[in-house]
C-alpha cells in the first residue's frame, strides 16, 4: 500500500483544489472509478459525484482550506486521519479510507466538531 501520509496529502489536496479540471485529473490519478464517499451530511459514488461534493464545499465555504491536524496512520488497506476546515479550523473531522490497488476505493467521514448554527 502507498504510504498513509501520501494518501492523506493527496486526499486533502483534492478537497482544496478549486479548479474543476485539475480536480478531475486528481480523481483519475488517485481514486478508483467507482469510489464512494459518505459522511453525515453528504454522499456520492464515482468521480463526477465526488467532484460535485468537493465543489459544493467550496461554494458553501469560499476561501476555506482543509489541513491535516496530525499525521495519518494506516494498516493493511486502511488509512485514517483527522482534518480541520477553514481559518482556525471551526470544523473538524476524521476520515477512514479504504485503498485498493493504490487508489482510494471508499471514504467514510465523521464530523468531530461543527459550530452551532
Amino acid at each position: 500500500m502507498t504510504h498513509a501520509a501520501d494518501i492523506a496529502q493527496s486526499y486533502i489536496a483534492l478537497w482544496n483544489e478549486t479548479d474543476a479540471g485539475r480536480r478531475q485529473a486528481m480523481l483519475e490519478q488517485s481514486w478508483a472509478k467507482g469510489a464512494t464517499y459518505a459522511d453525515p451530511l453528504m454522499k456520492g459514488q464515482g468521480h463526477a459525484e465526488i467532484d460535485a461534493l468537493v465543489g459544493a464545499v467550496h461554494a458553501r465555504f469560499p476561501g476555506f482550506r482543509f489541513d491535516l491536524l496530525k499525521p495519518a496512520d494506516g494498516h493493511g488497506d486502511f488509512v485514517r486521519f483527522s482534518w480541520g476546515l477553514g481559518p482556525d479550523h471551526p470544523i473538524k473531522g476524521s476520515d477512514v479510507l479504504v485503498v485498493e490497488g493504490g487508489k482510494i476505493r471508499s471514504v467514510i467521514g465523521f464530523l468531530d466538531q461543527v459550530p452551532s448554527p
